[in-house]
């Protein structure tokens, strides 16, 4: 994927907020807005790349699906002495802002209303959750500008998948995000968008079904039970009866992120790396399902496996093997 535009874009939980404006409505793992004041706005195109960090550390990976479009009013704020705009709200002094340029201190900024541009990514159906995988400063070095202060700034691909895989213990399915740019490459941008309705029903209809058992695991409380999908990454537009299964919530991510995989020639569990090193779930590995799957579940699965498994033929022991060649 080195060939593709990727992008690092500042965001933090909640209300994204500025000195100079009155912020923006972020979800890190599910969309990002911005507006046409803001550098670089109209470069960032579906298919991209986005990496999601909050100043501090690295929140996560995905792919923009869709960004869609609006116009609105913003309020922008000025330092009433200098007229500049690098101002601060400072949460415990007063007066409540600081101007970094002049140094004024002041409680109400001068303010005007313009009319812009809003943009609003999509990028929930491949994010990958790697919080704190690399500092700010990391981040900041792997930019093409190391020196930009720009909320959305290019990012290097290349160096950011280098610097992850070697220092690091995160693991970056690629694979997710590669099958992500295929269908987008292919036209369809809102499958992903759509199964998530009526995902209650979904997982009530899978309670009816199998019971509060974990697929994986076995009975569960019923609270830490989610319905997985399992053509999440695929070309479909609705709830497929033999498209979900009910996981607990830790191995519904492992199995996201493709470190819980299911192989499609014994239908048995299969543990990849970084969750291999944990006993909890090494001990699952070659353990049958605890309700064996329908021939709809299997497609679904069998897809899962060739997204996140680098070499599909390759058995859980043979990748063990290997390992421990190289080491």
């Amino acid at each position: 994927m080195s060939d593709h535009t990727a992008w690092l874009a500042l965001a933090v939980s909640g209300k994204r907020h500025h000195g100079s404006n009155d912020g923006y409505d972020d979800l890190p793992s599910a969309h990002y807005s911005w507006d046409d004041t803001v550098p670089n706005s109209r470069a960032v195109a579906v298919g991209d790349i986005i990496a999601v960090w909050d100043r501090t550390v690295l929140l996560g990976v995905s792919v923009i699906e869709e960004i869609t479009t609006s116009s609105a009013t913003k309020r922008l704020h000025r330092c009433p002495t200098c007229q500049k705009s690098k101002i601060g709200e400072r949460d415990s002094l007063t007066p409540r802002y600081k101007c970094y340029d002049c140094k004024a201190t002041f409680d109400t900024p001068a303010s005007r209303t313009i009319q812009v541009t809003t943009y609003r990514s999509r990028h929930d159906a491949a994010w990958i959750d790697l919080a704190g995988a690399l500092s700010g400063d990391q981040l900041r070095a792997l930019c093409l500008s190391p020196k930009s202060q720009l909320s959305l700034r290019p990012l290097n691909w290349t160096a950011f998948t280098h610097v992850l895989a070697h220092d690091t213990a995160a693991v970056l399915p690629e694979r997710l995000l590669n099958a992500t740019q295929d269908r987008l490459a292919g036209g369809h941008t809102h499958a992903t968008v759509r199964v998530r309705i009526g995902q209650a029903n979904f997982r009530r209809a899978l309670l009816q079904s199998h019971g509060p058992v974990c697929t994986f695991t076995g009975p569960a409380p019923e609270a830490v039970l989610e319905a997985a999908h399992l053509y999440s990454y695929a070309e479909h537009a609705t709830h497929d009866a033999d498209g979900g299964m009910l996981l607990r919530r830790d191995i519904h991510r492992l199995f996201d992120l493709g470190q819980l995989a299911i192989n499609p020639d014994t239908h048995t569990i299969d543990v990849g790396p970084p969750a291999s090193c944990y006993d909890e779930y090494e001990r699952l590995q070659s353990q049958p399902l605890h309700h064996p799957p329908t021939p709809g579940q299997a497609g679904w699965l069998t897809e899962h496996w060739h997204t996140h498994r680098a070499a599909p033929s390759e058995s859980h022991s043979e990748h063990k093997r290997h390992v421990e060649e190289e080491a």
